[in-house]
């Protein structure tokens, strides 16, 4: 039987449901475009100076935390519980390894592939190693982003170095878990911002006795040059905004970070991004991966929605069928 079409109220809804949505869309948009910049003034800024990546992200996170406990004060309100605090806790030790991780990357590799590989890592921290192994082909083949035409030059950039690669992966991975984390501990929104303060006041403190080994004896260049738009932009959009950013997509919108519709926004202020401070640039390969990830990242996607859904519905399958034997049982 066919189903009925529409009736005009239903499309008004939606129409207008979409409507409403088109703010928080903007700035959704707005955010990750500022987080992107932040990401190459980052890149320019350790590049040149070739500062210690730790120390940076270390002078990032201080302010950060002290900002975070200022708004959200999680000492306020409701007492949290040990089971929201420790795993809250621990998710700070996660969130230091991931920035020192992604920093790394996009030291070695430039901000276009730590970006697309941090959504690599995003995805297997969700799909199957079977995808993985499909994956390592296509970064291999099609992530040079080479635009120039001097063979000598470019042969040491057409094939890429997939060690540089394994960083912003692993960093992707640790994201992903990062957030699974905070979902399974806390459902509110509230609750969620408070946490969060734990968890970058957490990963301050993992990160200081790194820090200062690294200042100490790790780092032959010990002096850490100032750049105002570098610490202020990283601070301001790449921690924070970006937490409250995609904390609305994710509540109002229901955009993850591993979607093809984030994947597409972050792609689009790449572009501009590269184009703005003319990059080394292809713009056929860099559509080709987005694609082929975004690809990925739809079929992980549906497969984890398959496998709720049949999760979902053997569970109300057992529901009616112990109703039906409560209210009517077979005569005896």
């Amino acid at each position: 039987m066919m189903s009925p079409n529409p009736s005009p109220d239903d499309r008004g809804s939606s129409h207008a449901a979409n409507f409403r949505h088109t703010p928080l869309q903007i700035i959704h948009l707005i955010g990750n475009f500022l987080r992107i910049w932040s990401v190459y003034s980052m890149y320019s800024y350790l590049s040149q100076t070739g500062a210690s990546v730790v120390l940076f992200i270390f002078s990032c996170l201080v302010p950060s935390s002290i900002i975070f406990l200022i708004m959200q004060k999680p000492w306020k309100g409701r007492p949290l519980s040990n089971t929201q605090v420790v795993p809250s806790l621990i998710n700070g030790g996660i969130t230091a390894l991931y920035y020192i991780l992604w920093g790394m990357g996009l030291k070695s590799c430039g901000p276009v592939r730590a970006i697309l590989a941090e959504y690599s890592g995003a995805v297997l921290g969700v799909l199957s190693a079977v995808l993985y192994g499909r994956k390592g082909h296509i970064w291999k083949k099609k992530i040079p982003f080479s635009g120039s035409d001097d063979s000598e030059d470019n042969k040491t950039h057409e094939i890429l170095d997939m060690k540089s690669m394994i960083a912003p992966i692993f960093a992707g991975i640790l994201s992903a878990l990062r957030r699974v984390i905070t979902r399974r501990i806390s459902l509110k929104n509230q609750l969620k911002r408070r946490l969060h303060a734990i968890t970058i006041a957490s990963a301050t403190c993992f990160l200081f006795p790194v820090a200062m080994w690294d200042m100490i004896v790790g780092s032959s260049k010990v002096e850490l040059p100032f750049s105002v738009w570098a610490f202020s932009s990283t601070i301001l959009f790449g921690i924070i905004l970006i937490f409250y950013v995609d904390n609305i997509a994710e509540e109002r919108l229901h955009m993850v970070f591993s979607s093809p519709r984030h994947l597409m926004v972050a792609g689009g202020c790449l572009i501009l991004m590269e184009i703005f401070y003319k990059m080394d640039f292809s713009l056929p390969g860099f559509v080709i991966c987005c694609i082929l990830l975004g690809f990925g990242i739809y079929e992980a996607t549906s497969l984890e929605r398959g496998k709720k859904d049949k999760i979902d519905n053997i569970d109300d399958g057992n529901g009616l069928f112990d109703d039906q034997n409560q209210r009517s049982p077979l005569p005896t």
